[in-house]
């Protein structure tokens, strides 16, 4: 398993993405209406009593904004600030604005949410529509001072105080909008900063490198059991990853010296206990994203990489910066 189809093409220029460059063309209009329209007023956008950070990616898929988002929520708890997270839901079955906690049930509020809720010890809320979701959250917590919104560059409809666009070492892949390539927006799309996930700043300014750390192990079937990278040496390992770029996952875990047989998932993928029995496999590795949807029928013999973002200072000083450019506005 791995890419869908389409995937294949939007990292390269091939037959099918040009194939598909005239509904791209589309694509980018029916985006440019919809940016006008907020833009104009014809669409209203609600503005909330509090700051908004917006956490993103210009491209379809992962980039690694959730470990961005749990480094922001540490942060700016440190700095005695009192965030709440507002995400979609995405592949949960929830239909209308709900909060989250660390045992809601992944098919309900979906895989990111949920790993947010647990490792973030902030309120999170999620909904399709971000600002209902987030007027739930602030209802329910009015401690909250401040709202980090998770993948929600392209929701427009509620108003954003800083907006962070996350890449990695992909880019833009072909440079092309969907459906012939990965951008949701045209490369062109102004943010305040850019995050850019295990490799050098790119292109944009402002930018900032992401390194994600980590060496140790949970027990998916005992989360409060761990163990360190040396627990694995000369076993005979496999390693699966369900994320937007699995290959990340497992240069990782080959930097730590493990040799692992790699299985890359789709992003989101719904595991069944079928899908990870693999002969000749003495431990099981995974990411926190695959290992919340594994517990339900996890062995003993399966673990989570516990990592977390690095940043470097002048990013958070530079949110900071624009944090309070807009208390003073």
């Amino acid at each position: 398993m791995g890419a869908s189809f389409p995937e294949k093409h939007w990292y390269r220029l091939s037959a099918l993405s040009l194939a598909l460059w005239p509904a791209s063309l589309l694509y980018r209009l029916l985006l440019a209406l919809r940016r006008l329209a907020y833009r104009s007023g014809a669409l209203p956008a609600v503005r909330l009593p509090v700051a908004v950070i917006v956490v993103g990616n210009l491209v379809a898929g992962g980039t690694g904004k959730t470990p961005l988002v749990l480094w922001l929520a540490a942060m700016l708890k440190k700095d005695g600030r009192k965030p709440g997270i507002v995400s979609r839901g995405y592949r949960g079955s929830a239909r209308a604005p709900m909060a989250v906690a660390a045992a809601s049930p992944v098919d309900l509020v979906g895989d990111e949410p949920l790993l947010l809720a647990r490792a973030s010890g902030c309120p999170v809320w999620i909904g399709r529509d971000r600002a209902a979701a987030a007027l739930g959250l602030l209802a329910a917590h009015p401690e909250c001072d401040l709202l980090i919104l998770d993948d929600g560059l392209q929701h427009y409809r509620l108003a954003r105080d800083v907006e962070i666009a996350v890449e990695d070492e992909r880019g833009a892949g072909n440079g092309l909008l969907l459906p012939a390539g990965p951008l949701r927006e045209p490369v062109s799309r102004r943010v305040d900063a850019w995050v850019v996930n295990t490799a050098p700043p790119g292109i944009h300014h402002p930018s900032f490198r992401m390194d994600l750390r980590g060496d140790n192990f949970r027990r998916v079937a005992a989360p409060r059991e761990c163990v360190p990278v040396a627990a694995f040496a000369r076993k005979k390992l496999h390693a699966i990853a369900g994320i937007g770029n699995p290959q990340r996952f497992f240069d990782h875990l080959a930097r730590l010296g493990l040799v692992t047989v790699n299985h890359a998932f789709p992003d989101h993928h719904a595991y069944r206990a079928g899908d990870l029995d693999f002969g000749n496999c003495e431990a099981l590795l995974m990411t926190e994203k695959d290992a919340v949807k594994c517990e339900a029928f996890a062995r003993e013999h399966w673990y989570a990489l516990q990592v977390e973002a690095e940043l470097a200072p002048a990013f958070f000083d530079f949110i900071l910066a624009k944090l309070n450019g807009r208390k003073t506005a």
